[in-house]
């Protein structure tokens, strides 16, 4: 017991000390200094949301074609007497241009022929005429009233009289093979190609060459259910006087410049495409080679064109940069005064490239549509407002200060007022 008693003494003693020692450190530790300003939140790209008027442009693409074009072919079969100078690839044509022309003395002696038989016709039809009167006289002289039809040659005129029909009939054919041939252009417009020349023999439905008419072009232009409707066109649409079409621009690389040219949508197509659901409208252009041209550059067939139509127009809506809205229908804002980041819900009207447009009764113009990522971003959330301006610079929004002296006034009389740009860094 004696040797344990010195032993505890000693231990309460080291205790006393070190508890003694730790009340004192305590007692002395400084007190902390309290922030003048509160933490500086994420930083973040915002763009202002303006007032606009929304006017749905339409994009698509399609390929030139000819309104009318044909295969060039002769009714008749002959040997190639006459090729037009103009009848080659890429030559020009009038209506009624003689194109090809058959060797036509096979057919010249047909009519004469056919004439022959015409004048034999008429003059068997005269005598039939004249032998019908005397019968007729005959069988009165005799006091005959109820002759058969076959004593007053009647069955004999009717024949007389048919084969005159016939023969005119053959001479008409005669000659309308004599017309044909030549070979003529039904339309104004250009030789797409050709496939004979002079000397061939061809036969009836040969073809010949292939022209397209010039005084109309059509564009097919796919388009989804979405954009027919901000066309303001319904399924079934075709072009009246009463109700013109919507005007369409077409642009095109001709001789290594870009070329506009200015149509417009004459009807849709009959149906829906069933392996890519998009509808076709057909937009027009008049005189692609004369007063349809772009500075004498005409909108020819063949040519990928890219071409905008203006649709319809909803005013007074909102827009904002388009990765200013999230999920859908959510638009983040900056608070300025408050350094922190607001949710609304929005109504999204439409979006693309250039913007999102949309109506909110939350949201006015001149708010800031955060445009950078966040990450887990929650209502609140402290942020500080970059905006980036036209001349490159980038000014920083501050949120409020409120910091306070120990006797409750403001401690910095010549603080900035809310929303107050308070630096400027030049952007790259």
């Amino acid at each position: 017991m004696s040797r344990i008693l010195p032993i505890l003494v000693t231990l309460l003693m080291l205790v006393g000390i070190g508890g003694g020692g730790a009340t004192a450190l305590f007692l002395l530790k400084p007190k902390p200094e309290l922030a003048a300003e509160r933490p500086v939140g994420l930083s973040v790209f915002a763009e202002q949301v303006v007032r606009d008027d929304l006017v749905f442009m339409i994009e698509a693409q399609g390929e030139v074609r000819p309104q009318r074009e044909i295969l060039v072919a002769p009714q008749i079969s002959g040997r190639i007497a006459y090729v037009s100078p103009d009848f080659i690839d890429g030559g020009f044509i009038r209506a009624g241009q003689v194109l090809i022309r058959l060797e036509n003395a096979d057919y010249e002696l047909g009519v004469v022929r056919a004439q022959s038989g015409v004048a034999s016709a008429q003059q068997r039809l005269a005598r039939e005429r004249a032998e019908a009167e005397i019968a007729r006289q005959d069988l009165e002289s005799l006091g005959i009233i109820d002759g058969s039809a076959l004593a007053r040659r009647e069955p004999q005129l009717l024949e007389a009289m048919a084969g005159l029909d016939s023969a005119n009939a053959q001479l008409a054919d005669a000659q309308l093979s004599l017309t044909r041939t030549a070979v003529v252009a039904p339309f104004t417009g250009r030789v797409r190609a050709k496939t004979v020349d002079l000397g061939q023999f061809v036969s009836p439905g040969m073809s010949l060459g292939s022209i397209f008419a010039t005084d109309v072009v059509e564009v097919y232009l796919p388009i989804s259910d979405d954009q027919l409707g901000q066309l303001g066109l319904p399924l079934a649409f075709a072009e009246t006087e009463a109700d013109k079409g919507p005007d369409v621009s077409f642009y095109g690389q001709v001789g290594g410049q870009q070329r506009h040219w200015t149509g417009r949508i004459t009807r849709t197509s009959a149906a829906v495409n069933p392996r890519t659901r998009l509808i076709n409208v057909i937009a027009e252009l008049d005189d692609p080679y004369g007063a349809g041209a772009d500075d004498g550059a005409p909108m020819a067939p063949g040519l990928f064109v890219i071409a905008k139509v203006e649709g319809n127009r909803i005013d007074g809506l909102l827009r904002a940069p388009r990765g200013a809205i999230r999920s859908g229908n959510k638009i983040f804002l900056g608070d300025v005064e408050a350094g922190a980041l607001r949710i609304h819900e929005i109504d999204l009207v439409h979006s693309d490239p250039s913007g999102a447009w949309f109506r909110s009764d939350a949201v006015a113009s001149g708010d800031l549509a955060i445009i950078s990522p966040l990450q887990a971003p929650f209502d609140g959330m402290s942020i500080v407002v970059l905006e980036r301006q036209p001349d490159g610079s980038i000014l920083t929004h501050a949120p409020t200060s409120e910091t306070s002296n120990e006797s409750g006034d403001a401690s910095d009389t010549d603080a900035a007022p809310s929303g107050t740009v308070l630096t400027s860094v030049e952007g790259n």
